[in-house]
């Protein structure tokens, strides 16, 4: 007679979390369901929804969790650096290609509950901190608009991290992130303001 699983798992959310990044990043998030996602836990089909309540609360918790990695890897450049704004655009590149199930959630609202107040503060933790690198600008210091210049950096590092998990650049035999960094101080593409 087989044994009855009881439910006991050392993690629950984090194992539902790490199932769906897999999902996400092997067949997109419309593939998402909770019931499949208990099923790879190995709980019953009810279990996730104790921690997600649904499927938006579940992929607000990724976009959640997307938001506070970002923030981290953009805070990891330090005030003082050469071309700061440049190197948090280069880690927001490496932030997105090494978390594409993240990127793939994070800035589309209408998957997720946009009012959760933990989701708000880690955007606001992400924005303050590329707002701390456009305010390190010297043009931004003589009166430059730093929102049009932060949306600018933004655009720039969004738009080539899409561009490259979309598979829609030339092969580049380049890191894309040192592709980015190139462009950038190159100004082939752009000068950042």
């Amino acid at each position: 007679m087989a044994a009855t699983r009881a439910y006991h798992h050392g993690d629950l959310r984090r194992s539902v979390l790490s199932a769906a990044l897999e999902v996400i990043r092997s067949d997109g998030v419309a593939a998402i369901s909770l019931r499949d996602l208990a099923r790879r836990a190995e709980v019953s089909h009810a279990a996730p929804a104790h921690h997600f309540k649904d499927k938006a609360g579940l992929l607000t918790a990724i976009a959640t969790e997307g938001f506070e990695l970002l923030a981290a890897a953009l805070t990891a450049v330090p005030a003082g650096t050469t071309h700061r704004l440049r190197e948090m655009g280069v880690r927001y590149v490496e932030f997105a290609l090494d978390h594409p199930a993240h990127f793939e959630v994070m800035f589309r609202p209408h998957l997720v509950h946009v009012d959760d107040p933990e989701l708000t503060a880690a955007r606001e933790r992400a924005s303050r901190a590329l707002a701390s690198g456009v305010e390190d600008l010297p043009d931004v210091r003589a009166g430059l608009d730093a929102r049009r210049a932060g949306l600018t950096a933004w655009s720039l590092a969004h738009g080539f991290a899409t561009l490259q998990l979309g598979g829609s650049l030339p092969s580049l035999d380049d890191d894309p992130a040192e592709t980015f960094r190139a462009l950038v101080s190159d100004r082939l593409v752009v000068r950042l303001p």
